[in-house]
């Protein structure tokens, strides 16, 4: 050794890519009326080892809040990474705008055809197909619990996959509207307020057939004694001023458990909808539930 030189740190080499991630962009999942729809997929770093290299990792299907527009797909991908480099499979998933002249259910039907998709191109992307678990933030959360509550009806399949199931086996759900009564009333009073544009083009036309299709875009209407859900987790903040943490986020927590639905619930104090509602211990939390049931 010379004493000349402060000496040299030495790491060991990772052959296996142990920790890192990997993204496969863009990739289309399914053409409605023609027009592409794409998900961003983020996965542990493809093995250089050949016995390494066909492990199946669970699967978690992400869905940003977009007032049921058009999801930003990119928005969420630097902390939806830690979980690649975890040991999941994300996919971060949009679907068709509902101003677009998409109303419900092209929103879930979307969600649920990327589920599908992935399902069929398991292999492809080392995805263990019995665990799958969904998540969604505001629009998405709603969307999220929806696919929860709906895993494989008939009326919002697609012919894409059709052969493949969309249930999942965990839910979490973040500030989601979850009862859309209050919105009803204001669309049937005329009123005014806040994505009330959106909520019309998701009803579509006022006939009273669409009144109905409305009601199940709230997942307490699909919430009944005895059917099949996967556990719920609930993140809300109690400052939401957007969708309320009482009305939409713990009145719901308490009906699942009524129904006999596993669930759980953290209440972000202070936090409003979306931004400073985000934190390390917010993700650490996520990724309990997630490794826990997946």
């Amino acid at each position: 050794m010379n004493e000349k030189y402060p000496e040299i740190q030495v790491i060991k080499s990772n052959p296996s890519m142990e920790g890192m991630a990997y993204m496969t962009p863009d990739v289309v999942f399914a053409r409605p009326g023609g027009e592409p729809l794409k998900l961003q997929l983020l996965s542990p770093w493809p093995s250089e080892i050949k016995e390494e290299g066909n492990k199946k990792h669970p699967l978690i299907v992400f869905i940003q809040g977009s007032a049921f527009r058009f999801p930003d797909v990119y928005r969420k991908i630097p902390q939806l990474s830690q979980f690649a480099q975890a040991g999941y499979v994300v996919a971060t998933v949009t679907h068709r705008n509902c101003l677009e002249g998409n109303p419900f259910p092209a929103y879930l039907q979307d969600v649920k055809t990327a589920i599908r998709f992935l399902r069929a191109h398991s292999e492809e992307y080392c995805i263990d197909t019995e665990r799958i678990g969904v998540w969604g933030t505001s629009s998405g959360g709603n969307t999220a619990l929806l696919v929860g509550l709906t895993g494989d009806e008939e009326q919002y399949k697609t012919e894409e996959y059709r052969e493949y199931s969309d249930k999942v086996k965990a839910v979490v759900e973040c500030f989601g509207p979850t009862n859309l009564e209050k919105n009803r009333r204001r669309m049937q009073a005329g009123e005014d307020f806040e994505y009330k544009e959106c909520f019309e083009a998701l009803l579509g036309e006022a006939t009273p057939e669409n009144w109905e299709r409305f009601r199940e875009m709230e997942p307490v209407y699909h919430l009944q004694a005895g059917k099949a859900c996967p556990p719920v987790f609930l993140l809300h903040g109690d400052e939401d001023a957007v969708v309320d943490y009482q009305e939409q986020g713990e009145n719901f927590f308490h009906m699942l458990i009524d129904a006999g639905i596993e669930a759980s619930m953290v209440r972000v104090e202070g936090a409003p909808h979306e931004r400073s509602f985000w934190s390390r211990e917010v993700y650490g939390a996520i990724q309990t539930f997630l490794d826990t049931h997946l």
